[in-house]
Order: C-alpha cells, then sequence, then structure tokens
C-alpha cells in the first residue's frame, strides 16, 4: 500500500485499511488546519488505486473487516469514482464489512440524497464530519467556508441517504470572550444533526497556518484549560441528541470526559462541575503531552 505526504485517520480507524484515493482536502483553507499543508488537492490516479488494493496479499485482504478511504475529502470524488472504489473493496476483500471517509459539508452539498443512497447501497456506511462550531462567526473568522446552516443541511442529506455521522467540534475556537457563545450554537447545531457519534478537540496552534500568524501578531489568544472545560460543559448541557458516543479524550484536550448521550449527561456534566468547582484535585493534561 504506497502513501504520499501526510497521511491521517480517526482514532476509531486504527484497525482499518487506509487507503488513498485523494490527496489533501478540497477545501483546504481552514486557519487552524495544518494537516495538509505538504500537499495540494487531487485525487489519486485510480489505476494506483486498483493496483494497490488488487496487489495485497491474499492473506493481508481475509485480514481486512474495516477501510478507511483518505485523504481529507473523499466524498468529493465524482459519484462514478466513487462507486467503482467500492464496488473493488468489495470484491477484492471478502471479509470487509464497513468503508468509512472524511467528508467535507461542502461536498456533501454537492450531492443528491439519491446519489448518496446509492454509495451507501454499495457498502459506504460512516462518514466523519469536521463540524468545529456551529456559530456562523467562529466559521467564517476560520474560512470554514459554509455556514452552520450549512453544515445541518449537508448533514441531513447524508442521514437521509441513510449514513451514520461522526461530527468533531473543537474547543476554544472563540477565544475567551465568545465561548459560550460557541459552545451553545454548537451545541445547537449537534442537536439538529443528531449525529451516531460526537468527538471533542481543543484548539492547537499549528506552525505555518493563519491562526499562528494571528497568534504571533497578537490578534488571537488560545484560551487557557479551565476556559475550555467550562466551554465543553456548555456544550454538553446544550446538546439533546436522540443517541450519541460522546467522547472528549482526543490528546489535544486537557480533561477527558466520555459517555453516551442523552444517558449519561447527568454525569459528565457533574464530572465537570467538580472539577470547575475544586480545580486544586484535578489532574489537567500537561500542555507537553497534548497533541493532534
Amino acid at each position: 500500500m504506497r502513501y504520499h505526504g501526510t497521511v491521517i485517520r480517526p482514532p476509531s480507524e486504527a484497525d482499518s485499511l487506509i487507503l488513498q484515493v485523494t490527496y489533501g482536502c478540497s477545501h483546504g483553507a481552514c486557519d487552524f488546519c495544518g494537516t495538509y499543508l505538504d500537499k495540494p488537492f487531487r485525487a489519486r490516479p485510480f489505476a494506483q488505486i486498483v493496483e494497490d488494493v488488487t496487489g495485497l496479499p491474499a492473506h493481508a485482504k481475509a485480514a481486512v473487516n474495516r477501510v478507511f478511504l483518505a485523504d481529507g475529502d473523499a466524498v468529493i470524488l465524482p459519484q462514478r469514482r466513487l462507486l467503482e472504489i467500492l464496488e473493488l473493496l468489495y470484491r477484492e476483500l471478502p471479509h470487509v464489512e464497513r468503508v468509512s471517509a472524511y467528508a467535507t459539508a461542502q461536498a456533501l452539498l454537492r450531492k443528491e440524497v439519491g446519489q448518496l443512497a446509492a454509495l451507501r447501497d454499495q457498502g459506504l456506511s460512516l462518514l466523519y464530519l469536521g463540524l468545529e462550531s456551529g456559530d456562523d462567526g467562529t466559521l467564517a473568522a476560520y474560512n470554514k467556508g459554509v455556514t452552520g446552516s450549512q453544515q445541518i443541511e449537508a448533514c441531513d442529506r447524508a442521514h437521509a441517504a441513510g449514513l451514520a455521522l461522526s461530527l468533531t467540534t473543537i474547543l476554544g475556537m472563540a477565544g475567551e470572550r465568545r465561548s459560550l457563545e460557541h459552545a451553545r450554537a454548537t451545541g445547537a447545531a449537534l442537536s439538529r444533526i443528531d449525529p451516531a457519534f460526537i468527538g471533542v478537540l481543543s484548539l492547537m496552534v499549528v506552525d505555518g497556518t493563519p491562526l499562528a500568524h494571528r497568534v504571533r501578531q497578537g490578534v488571537f489568544a488560545v484560551p487557557g484549560p479551565w476556559v475550555m472545560l467550562r466551554e465543553l460543559r456548555e456544550l454538553i448541557a446544550t446538546i439533546e441528541v436522540s443517541g450519541a458516543l460522546f467522547r472528549s479524550n482526543h490528546a489535544s484536550n486537557y480533561l477527558p470526559v466520555g459517555g453516551r448521550l442523552p444517558e449519561d449527561k447527568g454525569r459528565m456534566l457533574a464530572a465537570l462541575d467538580g472539577a470547575l468547582k475544586t480545580p486544586q484535585m484535578v489532574s489537567l493534561r500537561p500542555e507537553s503531552w497534548r497533541a493532534l
């Protein structure tokens, strides 16, 4: 299996076969993101994809039960190409049970519900989407390229097609002054979307990004850990979903919190209230241990 440049995948795809079908991200302009600074977006030649999959040894093919399509936005590919890739995977990998991919809201909005349903019928089952925020001002400040309502519409299309969604948000994006507004708007967007999985990260500054430039210039200050924990508490309090696995155990976070919503909402809020009330009793992840 050949890879070009930086390749990332969600933590839950640690045991999946990672197959690059695109390079970089089709939007590639979010001010906080430095993931694909080493490569511009382009579709990977289909012949190479075929070679990598068909060229796997028989024992490796038999061991694969999950496949993740990289890089940052596989869904942006033309419909015919995506269907060809899915057909290839299920033909060549006899025990594959799930194919998943990153998706941007922009890519989902370019496809009709019927097209997304066709991808589901061909074996695509789970999409990971970086919501980041539900607050329009915050999204615009980071050049996300979509509004909160557009992200909700994109996710509604995926849900209508029968695709499961795993959404990520980022604490600290709005700074300290608008921290709670960001949390409430994001919680409201997540409530409207009602995803199966919610993951929370905390803002980190990556060298070479516009965000890093703003921080150096003193235009923006990343909130401290206790501001982010207060924001996390507000986010959880705002979320009203039918059933979602909630995790803030990413390496960027200062304090891991997790459970199922709505069942564990009270327990998570109580844990955060206790931490905020008696910070001297809490061991936060040291700054040097935080990572993306």
